[in-house]
């Protein structure tokens, strides 16, 4: 801009004729693009008005429309030609769209000596308005850092109060409480202890409480004996380099852990007589003599013990606790707290029931030659599902792992032919996402347990997600329902993961943003089986793009750091995810035993990234080589 103001001052004329005939051309060009964004974003906004209050259409609706209607437009050839000539080429100008306009078309009157030209200083109300928002809706920020870090709490964190504390001084500005799980009282005691942490660390953490939405996911399996197999890692000379990691938990505590890993009850009598070392010694289901050995006591109620041999553990076996060279200290009997479910496997080509009754899943029943009798069964929540399916439709599992097209439809449900699978067949487990790509289901905005959770969320939380929200009329109930329960000051998160809610997102944050603090969570797992990863990666910018336009912020969501937070094992690919996400105004982390190690890891990479990038803007901070 400085050098078209000397260029100005210094010369009378173009010293270039071809130069002052593209200038014009492009002049005339942009001011008939700019008359063209005015008309068409004051008939979109038309359709709308009714939808903001007394204060009439905000300056982010505003922008918003004027960023929708210049993209109809293709502008590839003008931006190129923009950029020769030494201009702006409107590659970033989502947060403000006319003053960018304005500004490039100031600068080329001023060069081409137009009379009573003059250029207006450039003012970046787009970024304090998102900031502004942001700010509303994830509280302010403690330190440098731009970005907000959202972690999802798991089970223990009802209990387990340092774990949030920690997460607090790690770098986590909010929380995630997923009402799919848990209930009210593990509810109220996370948030307490959130509310807690938060004024002992002096540290703010907004709550986000994420409506489970109804039951598209796979239904529970059915009972299989229980038995644990301990298996450890060998090295090629078959001596073992990994034993096998047993949990062994107080049976009179009052509550059992996360069963992240294999977990064994015992007495409490003998429990209190553990000692790293001792052995305990127990009859295998083959009849063989197998030892457990206790190494450490992390916590009151919990003794990690070793297993270095092959072992089939059978539920309510008896063990013998023996330390030193053989001193029996006593029996107690092991029992095995870890769910044991039948293993259901599928393969491309082979059917598969979809049911919408009680009955729990079973695998496929063959015959003595391997022949298929009955095919697999997996049921789903959802009774009205079954009523929306049509042949050919498209059923996909577990996050995409499992494809599968609808066949026929029966009395006892759907039956499905598997499209996807791994070579060796696919795991099929309970509780796992199932979507419908293709399919229009005829389902009500919130579900019954949606509206029952929505009373608690309206007296605890500061934020609700909304799950599987597709249309302007989902979110007209649910700021109806939010009214009805006095919480109209809690921020709506909308969360888009279907192609619907994808095509309907300009319709939503305009029909939402004038009414309600708004803000958008791109999910992506949901999105990449709905759309594709390919057609994911363009949809992930698009959204962002126009969430910056309307001054919306975003939350970054789905596999954040994954492999980290679940293993302690950081991945590069998810490293460079994790630095693209600080386009984002929050990044949202799911649980793991790494969690608070996560955190610091990503506040970092934040923290660094937001010194080269914001938004599409790269910042040129000095590379010392």
């Amino acid at each position: 801009m400085l050098w078209f103001i000397f260029l100005r001052k210094v010369t009378m004329k173009p010293h270039n004729p071809a130069s002052n005939s593209e200038f014009n051309d492009l002049l005339a060009e942009l001011r008939a693009l700019r008359a063209q964004v005015e008309e068409r974003s004051a008939l979109r906004l038309g359709e709308f008005t009714h939808h903001f209050g007394e204060e009439g259409i905000t300056p982010s609706a505003c922008n918003m429309a004027h960023y929708l209607a210049l993209r109809q437009f293709d502008l590839r050839r003008l931006q190129e030609r923009l950029a020769r000539s030494g201009l702006s080429s409107l590659g970033r100008i989502e947060a403000n769209v006319l003053p960018n306009l304005d500004a490039v078309i100031g600068l080329l009157a001023c060069a081409l000596g137009e009379p009573d030209s003059a250029l207006s200083p450039y003012a970046d109300v787009g970024k304090r308005l998102l900031e502004k928002h942001t700010d509303e809706i994830f509280g302010p920020m403690d330190g440098e850092r731009e970005v907000r870090i959202m972690v999802t709490m798991p089970t223990s964190a009802a209990e387990d109060y340092k774990l949030i504390k920690n997460l607090l001084r790690a770098g986590t500005n909010c929380i995630r409480i997923n009402c799919a799980h848990d209930d009210a009282t593990a509810w109220a005691a996370m948030i307490h202890n959130v509310r807690r942490a938060s004024k002992e660390t002096r540290r703010h953490c907004r709550v986000l409480m994420d409506l489970g939405g109804h039951k598209l996911r796979t239904g529970p399996l059915a009972e299989a004996p229980k038995i644990l197999a301990c298996k450890p890692k060998r090295d090629d000379f078959g001596q073992v380099v990994e034993p096998v990691e047993i949990m062994l938990y107080n049976a009179q505590a009052k509550k059992p852990p996360d069963l992240d890993n294999k977990t064994i009850s015992v007495s409490g009598e003998v429990f209190k007589l553990f000692k790293a070392g001792d052995l305990l010694n127990f009859i295998d289901t083959r009849g063989k003599p197998r030892s457990l050995q206790l190494i450490r006591h992390p916590s009151r109620n919990i003794w990690l013990a070793h297993c270095e041999k092959l072992a089939y553990l059978g539920d309510a076996v008896m063990a013998t606790l023996v330390r030193g060279e053989g001193e029996i200290l006593g029996e107690t009997t092991l029992s095995i707290l870890n769910e044991s479910k039948v293993d259901i496997r599928v393969k491309v080509g082979e059917p598969l029931l979809l049911s919408f009754n009680d009955e729990p899943g079973q695998p496929a029943l063959r015959n003595a030659n391997g022949k298929l009798v009955m095919p697999a069964r997996i049921g789903c929540g959802e009774e009205e599902v079954k009523h929306c399916l049509q042949l050919g439709d498209p059923v996909w599992f577990d996050d995409g792992k499992i494809g599968s097209v609808v066949e026929k439809i029966r009395k006892d449900g759907v039956l499905l032919r598997v499209t996807q699978a791994k070579n060796n067949g696919s795991r099929l487990v309970s509780d796992k996402g199932i979507n419908f790509p293709k399919t229009k289901l005829q389902l009500p905005a919130l579900s019954s347990k949606d509206l029952h959770d929505l009373d608690f969320v309206c007296q605890h939380a500061d934020m609700v997600g909304f799950s599987f929200v597709e249309s302007l009329e989902d979110l007209d109930y649910m700021l109806q329902q939010l009214d009805q329960r006095g919480g109209a000051n809690l921020s709506v998160i909308a969360k888009i993961e279907s192609d619907r809610a994808v095509r309907n997102l300009p319709d939503l944050i305009l029909g939402g943003m004038g009414r309600h603090k708004l803000g958008v969570m791109i999910a992506r797992g949901d999105l990449a089986v709905e759309l594709g990863s390919v057609r994911l990666a363009e949809i992930q910018e698009e959204i962002l793009w126009v969430c910056e336009s309307a001054h919306v912020p975003v939350i970054w969501a789905t596999q954040v750091l994954e492999t980290m937070t679940k293993k302690g094992e950081p991945s590069r690919p998810e490293f460079t995810d994790a630095a693209m996400s600080v386009r984002a105004e929050c990044v949202m982390l799911n649980k793991g035993n790494y969690i608070v190690r996560t955190v610091e890891v990503l506040a970092d990479v934040l923290s660094r990234m937001q010194a080269h990038q914001r938004k599409k803007f790269s910042r040129l901070r000095a590379l010392h080589w």
